[in-house]
């Protein structure tokens, strides 16, 4: 699986910190959503389809040999597409117990997303935690 080229979360907070102003950020998010390598036949699956959001987002999930997670994501709108890469920032290389453990919401809180999205965006935000976190739950069983 191509893995994007992101900062990790302590650079993509110092970028986000950097920009003056929501419209910045937005264009900042936009082109790491640019960054996400493109989705192949295999991942552009139901399976990887992410319900519950306005827009067509599909996020596949794997582990590598070291049980680390790698994720790929796309979806049809730029935002959003911005969105699915700060997903993957945040969990990209975890173990699965490090993604389960991880404080998502004092993440996105530290991004100041939620005041700034569209109550739309936030539910397909939502979604794709939720979705993630499921799939994450499923592996560590299995």
């Amino acid at each position: 699986m191509a893995v994007a080229n992101l900062p990790d979360e302590a650079k993509l907070l110092r970028n986000f910190s950097r920009c003056q102003d929501w419209e910045q950020r937005y264009l900042y998010m936009m082109e790491l959503g640019e960054r996400l390598p493109p989705l192949t036949g295999e991942q552009r699956t139901s399976a990887n389809f992410i319900e519950g959001c306005q827009s067509q987002v599909w996020i596949a999930v794997a582990l590598n040999e070291n049980k680390q997670l790698i994720l790929a994501g796309d979806s049809d709108a730029g935002i959003v597409k911005g969105l699915v890469a700060l997903v993957i920032i945040l969990f990209q290389g975890k173990t699965l117990e490090q993604a389960l453990s991880t404080d998502v919401k004092q993440y996105f809180s530290s991004l100041a997303l939620e005041s700034h999205l569209t109550p739309s965006r936030t539910q397909g935000l939502h979604a794709m935690v939720t979705t993630l976190i499921k799939r994450f739950s499923e592996y560590a069983v299995a």
